[in-house]
């Protein structure tokens, strides 16, 4: 029903947004000049012009879909589930990684049956190498944890199932995120204990271990560094955890329809950025560490001065003491002529950063507690997205965008008027955790592509007005990164009443 009262709309607004595309494809300037900051002969940095040439519209769609995809799975229990996926890079190579599985529940669980289902994004920065670790690890990670404490510790006699309820789910999620880490940062450490003997301990001689076949491998994902945000799904009992460390976010939108046939899309903030301008983490923060540091531990809402995100994976340079990180520079890189950067200077009393997730729960129905029973719940869907997302659009243009493409938008929306045909409502409310780069609040929107994720980075990146969104993409590493950061957003939606033909099974168990 919902679908039919959006058609007329979608056929007035690609009336719209026609006359820009045909002005800009027959019209269109072929290079553009913009500012750039280079290394100048004597090493220092100074600002430049570079021209460069503008993409064409095959090549822009060509790189949003680049790394795309999607996918419809209806499984026992009535819920259809959909996916999308989409990365789009601004540093070469791309540092943001995601990750999901579908994990069947074990007959003999108590709580059974029903599925858990996982998703996450990882934004990555430093390079690649922490998130790219943590879309093979962190997964797997969770589900270990969730498997112990479902069926109890594995090798003891003596261990018993756990207690199944949000305290302990979100306890398990958390432990698994802390633990993982902590084999991260640590595991430089086992290798130069293992290779190092009692002699050069004793003269404290730091043994030469670059060509040791761990040097990197250990190395270069302990030193770069990743947020992390996860979905889970329990399908059992209807829950969901969101798992954050750092400043990616997740946001909720759940259609809620009254009797007369009119509804919105509420909005329902899933995460807070965790960032030194979030009250809540500088609070914290300040907690863990000295009262003398208190003015220098979070600076310009960056942790000592340096980094943004205040929960992330690896990031090394913020949790290894002074003297073990020139130590480990030393035995791993100074021979792979990669040194470690000298330690942060204010950096006194380390670890400063978490990665310990706040973990979130909420019922699928996302009942608000209202006693208003003339509503019916719809459709419901969750946003994750790293920060390239967020630093261009809302938490409410994102569930207005998305919802819209749900109902069957199509075709070019003046801005100024996506509130009124995709109305949204307030839920909890966003923690920003950075200045953001938001867009012009003039222009048009863009509904025309079928993968929800690429759509909502289209927009991001300029929606309806061709130009932007040309000489945006146009921008090439390492120069996008002053414009654009690398950009992933993963969206799940689903609908209990909607029964699909297809049933997918699942050999693996929890």
């Amino acid at each position: 029903m919902l679908r039919r009262l959006w058609k007329p709309i979608a056929a007035t607004t690609v009336v719209i947004g026609t006359p820009s595309y045909l002005y800009y494809r027959y019209n269109k300037p072929q290079t553009f000049d913009l500012p750039v900051k280079i290394l100048g002969a004597d090493g220092a940095p100074v600002m430049t012009s570079k021209t460069f040439p503008f993409l064409s519209l095959i090549a822009v769609d060509d790189h949003l879909n680049a790394n795309a995809k999607s996918d419809t799975i209806t499984r026992p229990g009535g819920i259809t589930w959909k996916y999308s996926t989409a990365s789009v890079p601004a540093n070469e190579p791309l540092e943001d990684a995601h990750a999901e599985a579908i994990i069947a529940r074990e007959p003999s669980d108590p709580k059974g049956p029903g599925d858990w289902l996982f998703f996450a994004v990882m934004d990555g920065h430093g390079g690649p190498h922490t998130s790219r670790l943590l879309s093979n690890t962190l997964i797997n990670a969770v589900v270990l944890q969730l498997s112990s404490l479902i069926h109890g510790s594995s090798g003891s006699v003596l261990s018993k199932p756990g207690v199944q309820n949000p305290q302990t789910i979100s306890f398990a999620i958390q432990s698994a995120f802390t633990k993982l880490d902590e084999e991260l940062i640590n595991a430089p450490l086992m290798v130069l204990a293992n290779n190092i003997d009692k002699e050069s301990l004793k003269k404290k001689i730091v043994p030469d271990l670059s060509e040791h076949p761990l040097a990197l491998p250990v190395m270069l994902p302990a030193v770069s560094g990743s947020c992390a945000l996860m979905a889970v799904f329990d399908t059992a009992q209807r829950d969901l955890y969101i798992a954050c460390s750092g400043d990616s976010r997740a946001v909720a939108g759940i259609w809620e329809e009254s009797a007369d046939g009119t509804g919105s899309w509420r909005v329902e903030v899933m995460s807070e950025d965790q960032t030194g301008r979030n009250p809540n983490e500088l609070k914290r923060i300040r907690s863990e560490h000295p009262q003398d540091e208190a003015e220098i531990v979070i600076r310009a809402g960056r942790v000592l001065g340096g980094l943004e995100p205040t929960r992330a994976f690896g990031d090394a340079r913020y949790k290894w003491p002074r003297e073990v990180q020139e130590i480990l520079s030393q035995a791993f890189m100074v021979g792979n002529n990669q040194p470690l950067r000298p330690a942060p200077t204010s950096l006194k009393t380390p670890p400063y950063v978490t990665a310990t997730p706040v973990v979130t729960h909420r019922k699928f129905s996302f009942d608000n507690g209202s006693s208003d029973t003339s509503k019916r719940f719809g459709p419901r869907f969750v946003v994750l997205a790293t920060d390239g997302l967020w630093d261009k659009l809302s938490s409410e243009e994102v569930v207005a965008l998305v919802g819209g493409h749900l109902k069957g938008l199509r075709g070019s929306v003046p801005k100024a008027q996506l509130r009124t045909l995709v109305p949204t409502s307030s839920g909890s409310p966003t923690v920003e955790g950075k200045d953001k780069i938001r867009g012009n609040v003039e222009g048009s929107w863009c509904f025309g592509d079928d993968n929800l994720s690429v759509h909502l980075i289209r927009n991001a990146f300029g929606g309806g007005d061709v130009f932007a969104l040309r000489k945006l993409m146009s921008i090439p590493s390492p120069f996008a990164r002053r414009h654009r950061d690398d950009t992933t957003v993963s969206v799940v939606w689903w609908d209990e009443q909607d029964n699909g033909p297809k049933t997918a099974e699942f050999k693996a168990k929890l």
